[in-house]
């Protein structure tokens, strides 16, 4: 018996979702855009929060921000959630190799005391502002609009709390639980700290999600992390025989080059949309921008001493050139 075999093409009925056909035409729609554009809750919500009985649910007047189409703020990396798992995922597997690679060679034992004592006194007490920032971007995703500008947001906080999370680890390895009790003491009472504490606690009570995205992932991972992480710790400590710190915090490093892409397209969108958007992000930028390297001035100190004040104003001065990028000048 012969049997003949024979190709059958079927072509579907529809080739994507009518909100996306709606938005990109009728074609077939990528994953990003099918977990993020126009899901957005926007009618039928029944009923005015009771803390606010002002405002919607979901609001946009929440924000001085205006925008046409909230959608336009998207995410360049375009994470959703399988591809932002999926690459923090292979982020953990290097982290969790380069902490096992410090630990079995016993590498933190060979730093020198002053500079494992620096890394300690800098680094584990910046757990508690990577856990305030992972407060704000909560907020940001609760009272934001528009889930390509909420959903990275929400990302972000998550590897916030990842940042806290490996900080403490830092602190385990290079000093035991009494380096945890340590910086805990420190950032509630130490003197340098305490500019810092006082802005990352104001920020917990900013309204506005739109000014919060640009104190805190604008201005204060902006200036904070470049600071920190390649100036104190890849350029002075490492030169010092720290080079295992610069390896335990290389996460935060390669975190914030890949972040600062999604926050200076958000940016740079927001300002091109109208001239009283720009008006507002630039006032908003100088402000947060003058009170974080003021805050992190005396943080700095801690490591560079003397040298702080000029590090501090070329990493603004950076910054400053950063924001010119996306049109909003400080």
């Amino acid at each position: 018996m012969q049997i003949d075999l024979r190709t059958v093409s079927i072509q579907p009925l529809r080739t994507t979702f009518d909100h996306l056909a709606r938005r990109f035409g009728d074609k077939p729609a990528s994953r990003y855009q099918e977990g993020s554009y126009d899901i957005q809750a926007a009618e039928h919500l029944h009923y005015k929060p009771t803390w606010d009985p002002d405002q919607d649910l979901y609001d946009t007047a929440i924000t001085r921000i205006v925008m046409a189409d909230w959608y336009a703020l998207k995410d360049p990396r375009q994470f959703y959630y399988s591809t932002y798992t999926v690459t923090r995922a292979r982020q953990q597997d290097t982290t969790e190799a380069n902490f096992e690679f410090v630990e079995s060679r016993g590498l933190a034992a060979m730093m020198p005391e002053e500079v494992r004592r620096a890394a300690l006194d800098l680094l584990v007490p910046l757990r508690h502002a990577a856990y305030g920032s992972n407060l704000n971007n909560t907020f940001i995703c609760g009272y934001g609009y528009g889930v390509t500008f909420t959903q990275p947001c929400m990302y972000a906080a998550m590897d916030q709390l990842g940042i806290a999370q490996y900080l403490s680890r830092l602190g385990l390895l290079l000093g035991d639980v009494a380096a945890l009790e340590e910086g805990k003491a420190a950032w509630l009472s130490a003197p340098a700290w305490q500019p810092l504490r006082r802005l990352v606690e104001d920020l917990l009570v900013v309204r506005d999600p739109f000014e919060l995205f640009v104190a805190q992932n604008v201005a204060l991972d902006g200036l904070l992390f470049p600071l920190v992480y390649e100036r104190l710790v890849e350029d002075d400590l490492s030169a010092r025989g720290g080079s295992a710190v610069a390896l335990l915090t290389q996460f935060q490093a390669s975190w914030f080059d890949e972040t600062r892409k999604w926050t200076d397209a958000v940016m740079k969108v927001a300002a091109a949309e109208s001239e009283h958007n720009r008006m507002v992000l630039q006032d908003w930028s100088k402000l947060w921008c003058d009170r974080v390297a003021a805050a992190l001035l005396p943080v700095v100190e801690l490591v560079l001493g003397a040298k702080a004040d000029a590090a501090v104003a070329e990493q603004i001065s950076a910054f400053r050139a950063r924001l010119e990028k996306t049109g909003v000048m400080i």
